[in-house]
């Protein structure tokens, strides 16, 4: 039995090795396809590499501001929360991640569309295909945007139009331009943004830091304003003096946020690293296009050779 087994498996290998034989044998013979259609490759890749315009990335380090704040209404709740419904007064208990809120406001589709119309950015974000480094001047597809008219004329199928929608902006500069991270380790959240042209880069991450900062003030100093209006007229409709209290020490909490909004630039985040014109490319990685080309190219031979080879066999067969 064990001399039987033995026998089979020399048989397995002797095949295994006869197979190989075979496939080495082919590939040599087809070795001018494998050469001509790896240099055809590596000719193409190389072309595409060098035809797409280089892309430049800025980012810019934040951290989230410092807040003294205890939380707006929530800041009192647990120390009050008792009294305040014995009044029927909610104070509320949870408190937001400012830094959390703000990074989901930067890719929001309200945000980023006010930013757009705002800047007029859709041209450059929707339309641009390069950059002139001499004239430092950004280059439009001019079968998608007129640069000299000002007028859109790309030809699109409904529901879309000529003109890109707040819509498209957003999803082309989210998930093209714009990254957002942040470490969870050390809180620090990092913004950057990638565009033809570096000045442009580092324009839009400084303008979506500086615009994003005032977004989060108006809105805290806007809460602050309709905390205050609220509590102004639950304070006049009680006259249990524990819970005057509260009151006052809660107007006089939201007084304070908004003093701070006002006076502090960097509202939300903090900048540690700005923003700086790259002077290097960011992409694309041609020497990778390249070998991914040529990698590409000799696999596709050999499998074409293999293919023609065990064609042939078979009509020989019959």
């Amino acid at each position: 039995m064990n001399d039987q087994n033995i026998q089979i498996k020399r048989a397995t290998f002797v095949d295994d090795e006869i197979d190989l034989k075979e496939l080495f044998l082919a590939l040599w013979q087809g070795k001018w396809i494998i050469i001509g259609t790896t240099i055809i490759a590596a000719v193409i890749s190389v072309v595409y590499a060098l035809s797409l315009p280089n892309i430049y990335k800025s980012e810019a380090l934040l951290a989230p501001a410092e807040d003294n704040q205890s939380g707006g209404l929530s800041g009192l709740a647990g120390q009050f929360g008792g009294l305040a419904s014995l009044a029927g007064v909610n104070l509320g208990s949870g408190s937001a991640d400012k830094t959390t809120i703000a990074l989901e406001l930067l890719k929001s589709r309200s945000f980023i569309g006010e930013f757009v119309q705002e800047h007029n950015l859709k041209p450059v974000i929707m339309a641009a295909n390069g950059w002139d480094q001499a004239s430092n001047k950004i280059m439009y597809n001019p079968e998608v945007y007129d640069s000299e008219k000002g007028v859109w004329v790309r030809e699109v199928k409904a529901p879309k139009q000529a003109e890109p929608s707040l819509l498209e902006v957003h999803g082309k500069f989210t998930k093209q331009f714009l990254n957002v991270s942040q470490d969870k380790e050390t809180g620090l959240v990092t913004i950057s943004v990638k565009h033809y042209s570096p000045v442009v880069a580092k324009e839009l991450t400084d303008k979506l830091i500086e615009q994003l900062n005032n977004t989060m003030r108006a809105n805290d100093i806007a809460d602050a304003d309709n905390s205050i209006e609220y509590l102004n007229n639950a304070l006049q409709e009680t006259s249990v003096a524990d819970m005057q209290k509260v009151f006052y020490q809660l107007i006089e909490q939201q007084q304070q946020t908004k003093m701070l909004a006002s006076v502090r630039a960097e509202y939300a985040l903090k900048t540690i690293d700005p923003a700086v014109v790259a002077e290097l490319k960011s992409e694309p990685k041609r020497a990778l296009i390249c070998l991914v080309g040529v990698l590409v190219g000799g696999v596709l031979s050999c499998f074409i050779v293999v293919v023609l080879s065990t064609v042939r066999k078979i009509k020989k067969s019959r």
